[in-house]
């Protein structure tokens, strides 16, 4: 466990283990299909408690959230809250209830304003029947003011960043009088502000007499935040109790029902020739003079903080983003790219960190998905076709440790991480060169991640070239065998595998250079603190 956060926790207040739960659910199952998604769950949580629900992907969690905020109705058994038992037909029986969540992906009306999304559908409206305008600005106003955010209620949410699209989410449940907020993946595309932020809001809420449900693969945010644990494994409840009574790696095991080592299996390579050359590369709004030469059978790994325009290079050099200039050769020789398709049939392939809008194609099933892109390879002929679809679906289901149903089931039926999977198998289907990892394991469990990092191991010992772009250090670090640091849309900076220390590759992230270094030093003789990583621990 992280020393701090366990620090952390031990300055809170000790909750009452015996006081009545605020939400109890007993026996709870959900089938679909004769799948058993959920078999006879139970959970509770209390007043001013965060709980943090974990299990790895497919484990049920998505399932058990939908069944709490009245999305799904449960098979068998019983929902109670403050002791009294409901039953919610939709999800609006759940909000009136007092139950509200905030996905990852978050679900709002981008054209209207901040104040308007909060109150969306139950506007206060003056005598005759016209809506308050004011007032639905004024009470959004006293939202944030309680939140300690600085926000403009008239501001479009389509202008916003994905943290203060969480805040609105969080000031709508308040606005609603929330007795339990579930958090659901909150932090995965925020910076280390605003992940500080949110936890101080939870503490907010925490303090109010919230009961929080926290959904998190990130450890080190579960034990800063969260008071207990709830574990689910294969759509079943298998154990729950305070943080302060068990170690990350207790949590792990009861998790996967194994040890797991968070080790990177990272070979000793020699990289052969350099296969992608790019100089100079350049875009008007996003980067500047970024150039890096990638070798045969390397990792080369991208770093960098939240804006610092790592996305927006890979996303250019697949042909995703129009505007940028520069000089890009594959094999010596100059390399036009327009589209993806071109990208595609020069041997490059990118998997993007937006697998819902970018990545994957929810409404086909997971064979589809995986043999889109080389369906010219495979023919277009029904006969023999299937097969050979399967063949290969089947492959890299296997290699990634797919959890599914079957090849046909939807991909928008499965968890946020073997959706991934998908995107990783689609894109390895078409056999590249040079393949792009906009921040693989997002999202992704402690075993997958795991599973993702062999492969991915595997990949360059047959040769394959690996840009690897992750805002986790220690997944940079593991397994890359040169570091690019980028900052503020240019590279500052590269390191040897044997360089990149996490002091230096933050520092580097951070804009912290080595004259800036030693001005500081010149300037004051005390001794500044390393700044903090992506993960929230201190260098």
């Amino acid at each position: 466990m992280n020393p701090t956060a366990r620090r952390e926790n031990a300055a809170r207040p000790a909750l009452r283990r015996d006081a009545a739960p605020v939400l109890k659910l007993s026996g709870v199952s959900k089938r679909f299909a004769g799948i058993v998604a959920l078999n006879k769950v139970s959970l509770s949580v209390r007043a001013g408690e965060v709980m943090a629900l974990v299990g790895e992907n497919g484990a049920g969690k998505s399932t058990l959230v939908k069944t709490l905020t009245g999305i799904y109705q449960p098979d068998e058994g019983t929902l109670e809250l403050n002791g009294q038992p409901l039953r919610f037909h939709n999800a609006q029986d759940a909000t009136r209830a007092g139950i509200t969540a905030v996905h990852q992906e978050t679900v709002m009306f981008d054209e209207l304003t901040v104040a308007e999304n909060i109150y969306v559908g139950r506007q206060p409206c003056r005598n005759g029947g016209r809506i308050d305008w004011r007032r639905i600005e004024q009470e959004a106003e006293r939202l944030f003011a309680r939140l300690e955010v600085s926000l403009p209620v008239r501001a479009r949410v389509k202008d916003l960043s994905v943290a203060q699209r969480h805040f609105v989410e969080i000031a709508r449940a308040l606005s609603q009088e929330a007795r339990v907020v579930i958090l659901d993946e909150p932090t995965a595309a925020l910076s280390q502000h605003e992940i500080h932020e949110l936890y101080r809001i939870i503490g907010q809420l925490r303090a109010a007499g919230t009961a929080v449900i926290f959904i998190s693969h990130k450890f080190d945010e579960i034990y800063a935040v969260a008071d207990s644990y709830t574990v689910l494994r294969d759509g079943q409840f298998v154990a729950e109790g305070a943080l302060d009574d068990i170690s990350e790696q207790e949590l792990v095991a009861l998790m996967v029902g194994r040890a797991v080592h968070q080790a990177y299996p990272k070979a000793e390579v020699t990289p052969g020739e350099v296969i992608l050359e790019v100089e100079k590369f350049c875009h008007p709004t996003e980067f500047r003079d970024v150039s890096f030469q990638l070798r045969r059978g390397e990792i080369l790994g991208f770093y960098g903080l939240v804006g610092a325009g790592r996305s927006e290079v890979m996303q250019a050099l697949f042909g995703l983003s129009a505007g940028a200039r520069g000089q890009v050769r594959m094999h010596g020789r100059p390399l036009k790219i327009g589209c993806p398709a071109d990208a595609i049939a020069r041997g490059i392939a990118y998997v993007p960190e937006d697998r819902q809008h970018q990545g994957a194609h929810l409404s086909l099933p997971i064979l589809h998905n995986i043999t889109l892109p080389i369906l010219g390879k495979i023919g277009f002929v029904l006969r023999g076709r299937r097969q050979r679809e399967n063949t290969v679906a089947r492959h890299y289901a296997e290699q990634l440790e797919l959890k599914a149903h079957n090849l046909c089931q939807l991909v928008s039926e499965l968890s946020g991480g073997n959706q991934q999977k998908v995107v990783l198998g689609k894109w390895l289907a078409t056999h590249p060169e040079v393949i792009i990892l906009d921040e693989p394991t997002k999202g992704i469990d402690i075993g997958s991640k795991a599973a993702v990092h062999r492969f991915v191991a595997e990949l360059v010992a047959k040769g394959m070239s690996v840009i690897l772009v992750s805002s986790e250090l220690p997944e940079v670090l593991g397994l890359a065998d040169r570091v690019v640091v980028m900052h503020q849309g240019h590279i500052v900076n590269e390191y040897s595998r044997a360089e990149a220390t996490p002091e230096v590759v933050v520092a580097a992230a951070s804009g912290v250079t080595a004259a800036h270094k030693a001005a500081i030093s010149a300037a004051s003789p005390v001794r500044t603190a390393a700044p903090a990583t992506e993960s929230g621990a201190s260098t």
